[in-house]
């Protein structure tokens, strides 16, 4: 008993969603996705510590809950997007982080940066008037979030752009937006680089944007 209760300490104390364990290990169904860079590719950015901890650790526990939590549910075989968009309580939470996580980790390069080109950068200066423009409103969306949460450009079903922000797991998806670009603004995505200084890491994360793969979601 003192083992479990040290374990949730440590978990609190590093900001961890608590693993609420396994009895399933035989029907994992949703895996932890995988990075399409090294560890330490993002760096200074982000550092080989925060990846390691905020996918390695943070993501696979996610993970691992809604693999259990859906058990014997009406979502024990349904896909991801439809149990974000169906779901509430535990199993959304984690659901929506993982979501969250996947367009997250996977919307960055070591080679990124820049700006979009194309429909993209067409539609974002037809809203904005500008890219600079549209990364100054995007930026004070995901400063003033209070607390934990996402800020997201997300697309209507018409194709028109819009900024959310978005508390805890929440996502575009289950307004009926589709989720293009999502930046993190849970501290365990900075604190480790940045400390408190949210916007010093609001503000990096542009260096290191794949466009190609924020426009393939368009």
């Amino acid at each position: 008993m003192t083992t479990i209760f040290l374990s949730i300490l440590l978990t609190l104390s590093n900001n961890l969603p608590i693993d609420i364990g396994t009895n399933n290990k035989n029907n994992m169904k949703f895996e932890l996705v995988q990075l399409p860079y090294a560890a330490n590719a993002l760096e200074p950015v982000i550092s080989q510590k925060t990846i390691e901890l905020h996918h390695g650790k943070h993501l696979a526990t996610y993970v691992n809950n809604l693999n259990n939590l859906v058990v014997g549910t009406e979502f024990e075989n349904a896909d991801l997007e439809t149990i974000v968009k169906k779901s509430d309580g535990a199993i959304f939470n984690n659901a929506g982080q993982i979501l969250n996580h996947n367009l997250y980790f996977t919307q960055f390069s070591p080679k990124g940066g820049g700006q979009p080109s194309g429909k993209l950068l067409e539609k974002i200066e037809q809203k904005w008037g500008s890219f600079s423009d549209f990364q100054k409103e995007f930026e004070n969306a995901a400063v003033t979030l209070f607390g934990s949460g996402w800020a997201w450009l997300a697309a209507d079903k018409d194709g028109n752009l819009l900024i959310t922000k978005e508390q805890n797991a929440g996502n575009p998806l289950k307004n009926g937006y589709k989720p293009l670009l999502g930046f993190d603004v849970w501290e365990h995505a900075y604190y480790v680089d940045y400390q408190n200084r949210r916007a010093d890491h609001v503000k990096e994360l542009w260096k290191i944007i794949d466009w190609k793969t924020v426009e393939s979601r368009l």
